[in-house]
């Protein structure tokens, strides 16, 4: 009975589930209808953080209404609200922790997220955050290994135990791979065998690293020595320590068979999880060197997913299933036997899906369906169910549910029963968590696919016309055509279940209007579409098979017939890839042209002709038949007939072409008389002929040889022909490029460039030079010049035309008559100055000079131009000379008049013209003199401000220095400027010129004014000396006190009466100005001493040692620096006289006030804004300090090399033992030097001299392609430590490392 029982159970359990999958809510409704929620995403389920960035947690769900989420942690909820240092993204449940203020290990643990609505709770995995470790070795003393030569050898690695494990592997001191081999390799757990080792093998830097990957850290383990004895060299040692006796007289370790160094023992047991990697290996000594080789014993080692690796060592299987389970064997063998290992490997299984996970239930009200959670695993895993993250034996009960191990069955479904359902399948080795939701709706049909859609199908194809429809409960889908005389539920139509109606075999008389009816208890819902059937697409004439010769055209045709209302589309590949890109490939509607074919054309053209609907395709292949381009064979038979003086005529035959048209013939030459060995081009033919007729000088030895030339390249040259000798004969030409001109005043130099051999036509070639004077009545004068290429006529008046010949002569006789060439005798300098020179001045800093020319026979020489000597003698406003220095003007070419620019307003000036030639210059012209007109004046020399009262103030100045001019008068204008620099109104005052001061009375009280004040000439006002100050009794008062504000304000020197002549001083107008820096001393000074000095001393010193003196030669003022604040000063100026007596100046007294106050906002003063950046650097510095000093316990990203041993921490090696000293104790976990790293992520060149640095400046990291480090360490920097201690000490350390170790690990 119990047997029927689960019967009927299964088969009800078949029908419900096909119900079940049925219905699916369409994605454009998902947002409209309701639905519980659904984990989109989540973190995996073991996560391992890095500690130097924030964690971040996903969870994302969808569901309407939308989702909201919460946490647990260790499995107690978590308030994220009273974190502060955790938060969740918006609109989603992804954690996201801050640990810049915290450590990561803090949030090490289980979280779960919970994503619920209204209609029901989803959770995720259990997610197991954990922070990644890359833990130092541990510190270690490490003996020297000595060995003989042939015995087997393990260096272990040890590696300390990191989250996730590192990767292992070795490099020596100079970070190259370890060379390994079927005698020397490294095994899974990282230790380095040697199945015997010999003396190649000693060395003294075996390094193990370990690469953590998620943390971007490299650790190394300290270097190990290994030294290889032979048998001479280990006694010879032995002999040595115990007097001389020998204790290896034995025979060195010779040859064994074979045996396991790992696995130990016959036989070993491995346990795999289905779906991992299976790695087994075995590892042998022995001498020779052993060979190891893989069998299962119980069948075939699977194909495609075993490898065998590490020269044979390590046996490799992928996805691993049940059927790989069984004894395997490994079989070492040498030339002396044989050693074999049993290897025992069992399958378990983590719990997996059969059918996949249950998916989510859309059911109406009274139907039925189920949810199946099916998987399997070794041990057989368990099945529980929650119901909105609630067990379901403690859910609210549901008359329609009921449980039956993996199946929930949901029968006559109610409203109101919609929920998540939790299936977790767990056993030892895992579990599976999945969520599916039950959703009861109550909706009416409604068709999805678009209205009056119109499908289109070739004849004699399937055509399909959709009918998506949606409902709850599920519509049922009803067909018709045109006026609905009867339903399309029989043949030759096919009704799908989900509403698709199949015509098989479309016929034209299929075309029409369809109608698709969706019918539920809740309503009807109708769509209309369209079919329409087409003629198929058809190849009338396809393609031929084609062999052309390379450089030839080919046309491939393809005619095509296809239904006329459909748009065509052709298209050609070559070997089923696009035509190359190349103008030789021309495709027109019906055919492809390929012109010019080469090698690379064979191949397979397919075309392709392309409608909407369908397509048809034909191919033919292409050969090329093989053509060798090459260069031609030389010209052969040369001959020369038609023999003239001046010309021959030269025939021969062509070589072979191979294949490439002869384009043209090139005949050299050579003349064995004049050039024996050069070959010479005469001239070149068209291909086409074998013949030609060459023209020839007289006096040559020809021989004639011929070079053809092809798309290749030109031949050898053929054999030359016989030589044909030419007849002498008197020159045909003379010299060319004859001239005369003189080095000297007065001789005249005739060169010329002398004929080639070629052109002598004959032996015995000379020149003969003739010349005379370009005048009335002069003879040639003619001397005979052997074969040279100038002659000097010495003796010849200055800078005279000549006329020159220069003919060229042979034993044959003479050439032709020569042309008539011109040149002059050597120039000599200028004997005139120009006349009539008169100036012109334009304004008050430009002036014009004319003068008449020269005549020409007083230049003697080519006319280079003219130049203008100009100074200035003084200020027509003081007499006293300025010292300037001349100015020169160049004005080339045959010039009378020149500018001259930049002169000095109300100034008397000196001038004189001189002309010059190639030589030099002539004589100065009579110096002459003008006066520039009046300009504008300079600023005035000083402007200060005395007496500020509340409304009033008075301002003092002293005339410019640069008067320019007559001083007409002062402009003083000022505005009032207020606490934001704003300007105010512009008040304007005209002053007289006689006038040195004004008091302005009615001004604002406590207000700040900027004075503008420049004087005027009768040209105009000149620039301005401004200067602030502010009407406030207070500052007054301050200013008495000895306080100065922060704009400069100037005070006043004690007041003495004018003076009416110039003292005996030669030095006037002396005053100041006060400034930010310091006084600035203005003064006139005519005397004639350059030596001026100005001396300052505290007011109330006395004595003239205590005078300081500072020099100012050139200078009319000075700014006096570094003196104190709050103190008055005596300055004068001083310089030497007649018989070195000083001469001074009066003296001025200099107050300077103490303290700087200015009623501005200090927030915007740029010494406020310079100190606050300056603490603000300072306070980074501190930070970055900080931030250094908490590495210094970090990891050892990179190695050290020493000078002396690769230990990265220098260890003090003792005498007496050659041992390494001890290590003190609060060194136990130092790290190794060099493991500091910098905070921008990379390692100092100047920290470690031989890092992992040194093998990277120039690109990204990696490895050769034997493994030999070449790339640069160069990695994300940490914001902070994230552990303390041996195991978790964090430090920052090379990115790019892992990719550049990824070539052997």
């Amino acid at each position: 009975m119990e047997r029927k029982w689960r019967l009927s159970i299964s088969l009800l359990v078949h029908f419900l589930g096909h119900v079940a999958t049925a219905l699916e809510v369409p994605l454009d409704l998902q947002d409209r209808l309701p639905q519980p929620p659904t984990i989109t995403n989540q973190s995996p389920k073991d996560y391992i953080i890095d500690p130097r960035e924030n964690i971040v947690i996903h969870c994302d769900a969808k569901g309407t209404p939308h989702p909201s989420f919460s946490w647990t942690r260790n499995g107690t909820h978590f308030d994220t609200d009273k974190d502060p240092n955790v938060s969740l993204k918006p609109e989603s449940g992804t954690l996201v922790v801050d640990i810049s203020r915290v450590k990561a290990e803090q949030y090490e643990g289980t979280y779960q997220c919970t994503a619920r609505n209204i209609h029901g709770t989803a959770i995720s995995s259990n997610i197991v955050v954990r922070q990644s470790r890359s833990p130092l070795w541990s510190k270690e003393k490490i003996q020297d290994i000595v060995v003989p030569e042939g015995v087997s050898l393990v260096l272990p690695c040890e590696p300390p135990t990191g989250l996730p494990p590192p990767i292992l592997f070795w490099m020596d001191s100079n970070f190259q791979k370890l060379p390994q081999s079927k005698r020397v390799s490294q095994s899974l757990n990282g230790d380095f065998y040697f199945s015997n080792v010999l003396q190649e093998d000693s060395r003294n830097d075996y390094i193990c690293y370990a690469r953590f990957t998620h943390t971007q850290t490299i650790q190394q383990k300290q270097p190990i020595k290994v030294k290889v004895l032979n048998m001479d060299a280990i006694n010879d040692t032995v002999a040595a320590l115990y007097n001389d006796t020998d204790l290896f007289s034995e025979a060195p370790a010779g040859a064994r068979e074979p045996t396991f160094l790992v696995p130990s023992g016959s036989s070993s047991f491995k346990t795999v999880l289905r779906g991992h990697t299976l790695e087994m290996e075995c590892i042998a000594e022995g001498l020779p060197t052993p060979e190891i080789s893989w069998t299962k014993v119980s069948g075939d080692l699977p194909s495609g997913r075993a490898s065998e690796m590490n020269y044979n060592k390590t046996l490799r299987i992928l996805d691993v299933s049940e059927s790989d389970a069984g004894e395997y064997r490994c079989t070492a063998r040498n030339e002396l036997g044989s050693a074999r290992h049993s290897i025992h490997v069992s399958v378990t299984a983590a719990p997996y899906w059969i059918r996949g996970a249950p998916r989510n239930l859309v059911l109406a009200p009274g139907e039925n369906g189920v949810l199946t959670c099916r998987a399997s695993g070794t041990p057989k895993p368990t099945v529980t169910w929650t119901m909105n993250g609630v067990p379901i034996e403690n859910s609210p009960k549901d008359p329609s549910r009921r449980v039956e191990d993996d199946t929930i069955i949901f029968t006559d479904i109610q409203s109101g029963s919609s929920a998540v359902y939790q299936c977790n399948i767990s056993n030892v080795h895992g579990y599976l968590l999945s969520n599916a939701f039950v959703n009861v709706l109550s909706e009416p049909p409604r068709v999805l696919t678009p209205s009056n859609q119109v499908n289109q199908v070739i004849r004699n194809h399937r055509a399909l016309i959709d009918c998506s429809a949606f409902g709850s409960p599920i519509p049922v889908i009803t067909w018709f055509k045109g006026s609905r005389a009867s339903t399309l539920d029989g043949d030759p139509y096919i009704l799908h279940e989900n509403g698709t109606l199949e015509v098989p075999n479309a016929q034209a008389r299929d075309s029409g209007r369809y109608t698709c009816v969706a019918r539920n208890t809740l309503g009807t819902y109708e769509n209309h579409v369209s079919l329409e059937v087409k003629e198929p697409t058809r190849i009338l004439k396809q393609p031929d098979y084609k062999v052309i010769q390379r450089g030839r055209p080919v046309v491939f045709e393809c005619k095509v017939k296809h239904d006329p209302t459909l748009l065509p589309t052709m298209t050609w590949l070559k070997d089923k890839g696009e035509l190359p890109d190349d103008e030789r490939f021309i495709v027109d509607s019906d055919s492809l042209t390929i012109n010019d074919v080469t090698e690379n054309d064979a191949g397979v053209y397919t075309c392709i002709m392309n409608t909407t609907l369908d397509h048809d395709s034909a191919s033919a292949r292409l050969t090329v038949v093989a053509v060798v381009y090459e260069r031609p064979d030389p010209p052969s038979d040369l001959e020369l007939t038609d023999q003239k003086k001046r010309s021959v005529q030269l025939t021969w035959t062509p070589g072979n072409d191979h294949n490439s048209p002869i384009q043209k013939f090139l005949i050299q030459y050579e003349d064995s008389l004049h050039h024996r060995g050069h070959w010479h081009n005469l001239t070149e033919v068209p291909g086409t002929k074998t013949t030609a007729h060459l023209k020839l000088s007289p006096y040559v030895h020809y021989t004639f040889r011929v070079l053809a030339l092809n798309g290749v390249g030109f031949s050898h040259p053929s054999y030359h022909s016989r030589v044909y000798k030419t007849d002498g004969a008197a020159p045909d030409e003379n010299p060319t490029g004859v001239q005369g001109f003189g080095t000297e005043h007065n001789n005249l130099v005739i060169s010329w460039k002398p004929l080639t051999g070629l052109q002598a036509n004959g032996p015995g070639l000379h020149y003969k030079v003739m010349w005379r004077q370009k005048a009335p009545g002069s003879d040639w004068t003619v001397v005979t010049v052997a074969n040279n290429s100038k002659f000097v006529v010495s003796g010849t008046p200055t800078f005279s035309p000549y006329e020159l010949k220069v003919q060229a002569v042979n034993d044959y006789g003479p050439g032709p008559d020569p042309p008539i060439a011109h040149g002059r005798s050597g120039e000599d300098l200028p004997i005139a100055a120009p006349e009539n020179v008169r100036v012109n001045v334009l304004n008050s800093t430009l002036a014009e000079v004319h003068w008449d020319p020269v005549p020409f026979d007083l230049i003697r020489g080519h006319l280079k131009g003219y130049k203008v000597y100009y100074w200035r003698k003084h200020s027509l406003h003081k007499h006293n000379p300025d010292h300037m220095e001349q100015d020169i003007l160049t004005f080339s070419g045959n010039h009378t008049r020149g500018m001259l620019p930049g002169l000095h307003p109300f100034s008397l000036y000196s001038f004189n013209v001189r002309v010059f030639n190639g030589k030099g210059e002539g004589p100065a012209s009579h110096s002459q003199q003008f006066k520039t007109p009046q300009g504008v004046p300079g600023p005035p020399t000083s402007l200060i401000v005395t007496n500020p009262n509340l409304d009033s103030l008075t301002l003092e100045w002293r005339p410019p220095h640069d008067h320019n001019g007559h001083i007409t008068g002062y402009t003083l204008k000022y505005q009032p400027v207020n606490n934001s620099n704003d300007l105010g109104p512009v008040e304007e005052l005209a002053l007289a010129a006689n006038e040195t001061s004004v008091t302005l009375l009615n001004l604002k009280y406590s207000t700040r004014y900027k004075f503008y004040l420049n004087a005027k000439t009768v040209t105009g006002a000149g620039p301005a000396a401004t200067q602030e100050a502010i009407t406030s009794l207070d500052e007054a008062l301050m200013s008495q006190g000895n306080t100065q504000p922060s704009h400069p304000i100037a005070w006043s020197p004690p007041r003495r009466p004018p003076q009416e002549a110039r003292p005996a001083s030669p030095f006037g107008n002396v005053s100041y100005s006060l400034g930010e820096d310091g006084p600035t001393i203005s003064w006139e000074y005519w005397g004639p001493e350059k030596n001026v000095y100005v001396e300052y001393v505290e007011e109330n010193s006395e004595g003239e040692e205590e005078w300081r003196k500072e020099l100012v030669n050139g200078s009319q003022n000075v700014m006096l620096k570094g003196l104190k604040g709050g103190l008055s000063y005596r300055v004068r100026l001083v310089t030497s006289g007649h018989h070195d007596r000083p001469l001074r100046s009066e003296e001025l007294v200099v107050t300077l006030p103490a303290v700087a106050s200015r009623q501005v906002d200090i927030a915007t003063q740029g010494w406020f804004i310079g100190l606050m950046c300056a603490i603000a650097l300072l306070i980074l510095i501190l930070l970055i300090i900080c931030f250094i000093q908490r590495n210094k316990g970090g990891k050892y990203p990179v190695k050290e090399k020493e000078d002396a041993h690769t230990d990265p921490e220098f260890q003090p090696m003792k005498d007496d033992d050659c041992t390494f000293g001890e290590y003190s104790d609060n060194e136990d976990h130092k790290p190794l030097k060099g493991s500091r790293t910098p905070s921008n992520g990379t390692v100092k060149r100047e920290d470690s001299d031989d890092s992992l640095v040194d093998y990277g400046e120039g690109g990204d990291g990696q490895f050769n392609e034997d493994g030999s480090f070449i790339g640069q360490y160069s990695g994300k920097s940490a914001s902070r430590d994230t552990a303390e201690g041996h195991e978790s000490s964090e430090a920052p350390s090379p990115v790019n490392a892992m990719n550049s170790l990824n070539s052997f690990v």
